[in-house]
């Protein structure tokens, strides 16, 4: 029976920094993840940092951390925002390539040493004497770590809004995680429930963009990552802004009462 010094339960963008973290600093740790091709998918919105988070990335590079190099190498537009006020809040942001960032991000943690990875859902975490000694899979595989993290993201219990229907899920096309939720509940914790909003996705083919306003990245682009010898050859894309008017807050109107963030079906503020 092997032990890891660390179980990571769930790819995403936090897992994979979790991951390796351990291994970077020579700890055997485990990924286990229900689909290894989605390593830290960019599941909403293709872009890295932003007003605060732009600040969180580049102190997660200072700390070691991947994320910084990653977006760098798969940035396709990088802007400096609220250049018009004051350094203080100055903030990068990268709108990067979706497939090219989960891409590197495998290739990063596939090149670490002290990592192995494992495709499944873990479903129970194992216990001696209330203490967290390992997971059981829901192919009935047990794993066992002096820790365990859980950086499930939006999986567990997952229950997805989209109009007037709903759908377990994780996310779209990938499915919601159970059993970790009840035990967790049964151990004395308490499971509340947190609310994220997806835009939809339109196809560029069918939008005229002359009727939009180009924003392209900055001049010389820029970087997150302090390391140097980063070198991104990806051609730049501008992003397009549109605005509402009158007629479009009427018509969103008109379906007030079908959505489920206006009915009370969903209960919650934010993005």
């Amino acid at each position: 029976m092997q032990k890891y010094d660390v179980i990571v339960v769930g790819g995403g963008h936090a897992g994979c920094e979790a991951a390796a973290a351990v291994a970077t600093m020579g700890g055997s740790v485990l990924l286990i993840s229900m689909d290894m091709t989605k390593f830290a998918q960019m599941s909403c919105n293709p872009a890295v940092g932003g007003i605060a988070k732009g600040q969180i990335v580049r102190e997660i590079d200072a700390l070691g951390g991947y994320m910084g190099i990653v977006t760098d190498w798969s940035s396709i537009q990088f802007r400096m925002l609220n250049m018009s006020k004051g350094p203080a809040m100055w903030s990068p942001r990268s709108q990067c390539d979706r497939m090219i960032f989960s891409a590197k991000w495998r290739e990063i943690l596939e090149g670490l040493p002290c990592l192995r990875m494992w495709q499944d859902a873990v479903n129970s975490l194992l216990f001696d004497d209330n203490k967290v000694i390992g997971v059981k899979t829901r192919m009935g595989v047990e794993f066992y770590a002096s820790s365990v993290v859980i950086t499930a993201g939006t999986f567990l219990n997952g229950l997805m809004h989209i109009g007037a229907s709903n759908a377990s899920g994780g996310r779209s096309g990938d499915a919601a995680s159970y059993g970790l939720t009840e035990q967790l509940i049964s151990k004395g914790f308490v499971s509340g429930r947190m609310k994220t909003g997806t835009p939809p996705r339109l196809d560029g083919r069918t939008i005229d963009f002359s009727l939009t306003v180009e924003q392209p990245g900055d001049i010389g682009g820029g970087k997150f990552s302090f390391l140097s010898g980063i070198k991104n050859n990806l051609k730049q894309l501008s992003c397009y802004t549109v605005r509402t008017n009158f007629d479009v807050h009427e018509s969103l109107k008109k379906g007030f009462s079908f959505s489920p963030l206006f009915n009370g079906t969903i209960k919650g503020v934010g993005p």
